[in-house]
């Protein structure tokens, strides 16, 4: 039974979960939206949204660990430039727009962006 169970496991062991997840936070920094699985979204957007509070402060602890998490492009720009841009608001920094389901598969489609 799957009583409690947040996590989408994307039928992958738990390393290669993270790595994905980071991998899509990275592709969604640097390009600012991108498209991929309605699951893969969902899961992605808490995932980036503790990124850009955790940049916000813009202190050096913080910059290390968004640089080891993210690498260093993807690091420097959320503390550059997506954190200073949502100062001011408390949450909800990504939005998900569903598309139509994708051909091969019939897999759910959305597009996950910044507000």
């Amino acid at each position: 039974m799957k009583h409690h169970s947040s996590v989408r496991k994307f039928g992958r062991n738990r390393a290669q979960r993270k790595a994905l997840l980071r991998s899509l936070a990275e592709s969604l920094i640097l390009r600012g939206r991108i498209r991929t699985t309605e699951a893969k979204a969902k899961e992605l957007r808490p995932f980036v949204e503790k990124m850009i509070t955790k940049g916000k402060p813009g202190t050096l602890a913080a910059r290390r660990e968004l640089i080891s998490l993210l690498g260093e492009l993807a690091g420097q720009k959320v503390i550059n430039d997506l954190s200073p841009q949502y100062l001011e608001r408390s949450g909800g920094y990504t939005r998900i727009l569903k598309l139509t389901r994708r051909e091969s598969d019939r897999s759910p489609m959305a597009y996950i962006e910044f507000v």
